[in-house]
């Protein structure tokens, strides 16, 4: 169900002091607007300059004057968020922004010791991820969404407007004359997000007009199934990898779907790495062939290979490990 966003920030209770992701942006404005109101000198903000537009500097500006009439510390990062080949804008940039993030925290900035991080992220931004993930043909990972908690680095992030439209944010902010920046590549619909933003969303509006909620308990179901996997590739492993290096023949013993499962927890969790289909396809195939000690196996997995050792799996990031791991 969707609430306003004095609900949300209402019911919101994260580990002080907080520090809000603060792009200047109507969204994040929002929330740090509310958030300060609510735990005075107790919440921050930080700015991550991405350097992609003409306009960052603007954008860093305007963060910088809002924060000063609020009383806020701001402290602004600068990432050099380029992608290389064969990786998307989209993930360079997020890569880049938790790792500025996460510095900036670590910096301590405003003599404070942060405990957790808030994101903007919103009800409509939800569905965009849902459907993207959908239109890219992924896995209950990526139709789980967006998690509402979670940890990373040893930091709690918080998504506390997830159950708030976009419409209503807007709406908060001009009720109280609150400046904010406009992305000019929110517009490009050169780009599949905002595709679905500027076309997909009204008519979901027309015709289902509880899309959100309806989208979001999806997401949610999701999720649920997406951590029993997660719960039953952990056990696998342990049986599978009792030593440390995953036995081939352990995982020949499993169904063709459970040996799928274990080795993307097993690439995931000890490599951070995720297998595309057609290689994890081809992975299970080798396994499936893989009767005797003449067998070999190397198939490229993200930025490495997966390659036999004796009775067992290892990955290796090749050229730059000089060796395999298990």
């Amino acid at each position: 169900m969707t609430i306003s966003l004095d609900q949300a920030v209402g019911s919101f209770q994260p580990e002080l002091p907080l520090a809000i992701a603060y792009s200047g942006g109507a969204d994040s404005t929002a929330l740090l607007v509310a958030c300060a109101a609510k735990w005075p000198g107790q919440v921050g903000a930080i700015h991550v300059h991405h350097g992609l537009q003409a306009a960052a500097d603007s954008f860093a500006a305007q963060c910088q004057s809002v924060c000063a009439g609020l009383g806020v510390a701001l402290a602004v990062r600068r990432v050099d968020a380029r992608h290389a080949s064969g990786q998307s804008p989209e993930q360079a940039a997020r890569r880049a922004r938790y790792a500025a993030l996460r510095a900036a925290l670590d910096d301590g900035f405003g003599a404070m010791a942060w405990r957790s991080v808030a994101l903007a992220q919103h009800a409509d931004d939800q569905v965009e991820t849902l459907l993207l993930a959908l239109s890219r043909g992924a896995g209950l990972p990526g139709m789980a969404s967006m998690p509402a908690r979670w940890q990373r680095d040893g930091t709690v992030y918080h998504r506390p407007l997830l159950q708030v439209r976009g419409a209503d944010i807007r709406a908060w902010l001009t009720q109280r004359s609150v400046g904010h920046v406009e992305d000019p590549s929110n517009a490009d619909q050169g780009l599949t997000r905002n595709r679905i933003r500027a076309l997909l969303l009204p008519a979901l509006d027309a015709a289902f007009p509880q899309f959100r909620d309806t989208f979001a308990r999806s997401a949610r179901h999701c999720a649920q199934s997406q951590a029993l996997l997660v719960e039953l590739g952990r056990q696998d492993l342990e049986l599978a990898a009792p030593q440390g290096p995953l036995l081939i023949a352990r995982v020949q013993c499993l169904s063709r779907d459970r040996q799928a499962n274990l080795l993307r927890h097993w690439l995931k969790s000890l490599h951070a790495v995720a297998p595309s289909a057609a290689q994890l396809s081809e992975l299970l195939d080798q396994i499936a062939a893989c009767s005797t000690r003449a067998h070999q196996i190397r198939i490229k997995v993200g930025g490495g290979f997966v390659s036999r050792e004796g009775p067992a799996l290892a990955w290796y990031n090749f050229p730059l490990d000089s060796g395999p791991r298990g």
